[in-house]
């Protein structure tokens, strides 16, 4: 008899995470001012190790600020005349989530975290993270999607659960189904989208009931088919949802994957919404008709030393 040995995700690692941003235009750019997080948050689930910045060509300004919501904003400034500006990362950072405790969540209905979250919380960040925001619509349409889920004498840690498993049932990932300007109320309609849209989703679910919940950007580790090589650059940027319970915990869960973040989980930065988080966004001077823009993400396991494992 062979027993199946299941991969503990929850085990510490450490991942190379490189993330490369080009812009390609057919005429001149004649000055450029772009802001990103081009650094991962320090977190009780990760340590960044290292983390490189290039920018090409040589910018004139580039600095770094810790924003509101406590990530690293990066702001890059160029006057020099181009037609392609390239912005890469390289980090290694050490990873380890602890695993969510599901009897302790059970421990409160619905209702009852949403009112002991109340009490603890600091009254800003229940506030912020709790009312609608640009891309989070709390109308009538989410509402009732959450309460079918989320009804308020559930146990906490099986409607948690219950919201990302559902989200992943209810919905096709499709990309190219979706913009950055779709409404939550038009993504329950379309019923297809991208871990954008899910994120979105599930926050909105969380925040119409009262619980806060926060949009997270950051990077999953992913496996190629069997038998077949990770290509360097095939991965991409995720997103994902966190949710505040009782005792000041913030619980990850994604809905894109249908499970709780684990040690896979690469934390750049969280917000509000996508707009809080857009890794790379900005003004350019340009006469150019035409731009391209290509996006290279590749997350590796390595070993201490950093090489791959």
């Amino acid at each position: 008899m062979v027993t199946e040995v299941r991969p503990d995700h929850y085990a510490p690692r450490r991942y190379r995470v490189r993330h490369t941003t080009i812009y390609t235009y057919d005429d001149d750019v004649e000055a450029c001012y772009e802001r990103g997080f081009l650094r991962p948050l320090e977190t009780w689930s990760q340590q960044v190790v290292t983390n490189e910045v290039a920018v090409s060509p040589e910018p004139q300004v580039i600095s770094q600020h810790v924003d509101h919501f406590g990530n690293h904003s990066f702001y890059v400034e160029i006057r020099d005349p181009h037609r392609e500006l390239v912005v890469s990362k390289t980090a290694f950072v050490d990873v380890a989530w602890p695993r969510p405790v599901l009897e302790s969540l059970n421990a409160f209905t619905v209702a009852e975290a949403v009112a002991r979250v109340e009490a603890e919380a600091d009254a800003v960040v229940h506030a912020e993270f709790l009312l609608p925001s640009d891309l989070v619509d709390l109308g009538p349409e989410v509402l009732a999607y959450a309460r079918q889920i989320l009804w308020a004498d559930r146990p906490l840690g099986d409607a948690l659960v219950g919201l990302y498993s559902t989200i992943y049932r209810d919905f096709k990932y499709e990309l190219g189904a979706t913009s950055v300007r779709t409404t939550l109320p038009e993504l329950l309609e379309l019923r297809r989208g991208v871990c954008q849209d899910f994120a979105h989703l599930a926050v909105g679910c969380l925040r119409s009931i009262g619980l806060p919940a926060r949009y997270v950007s950051g990077y999953v580790e992913t496996s190629p088919p069997p038998g077949q090589p990770k290509l360097e650059g095939s991965d991409a940027s995720h997103a994902w949802t966190s949710v505040l319970v009782p005792g000041g915990e913030w619980i990850d869960l994604d809905p894109t994957n249908d499970h709780f973040a684990d040690s896979r989980y690469i934390v750049t930065a969280w917000g509000r919404d996508f707009r809080d988080v857009s890794p790379l966004k900005g003004v350019i001077y340009t006469e150019s008709k035409k731009s391209k823009l290509e996006v290279k993400v590749d997350v590796f396991r390595v070993n201490a030393d950093g090489t791959l494992t």
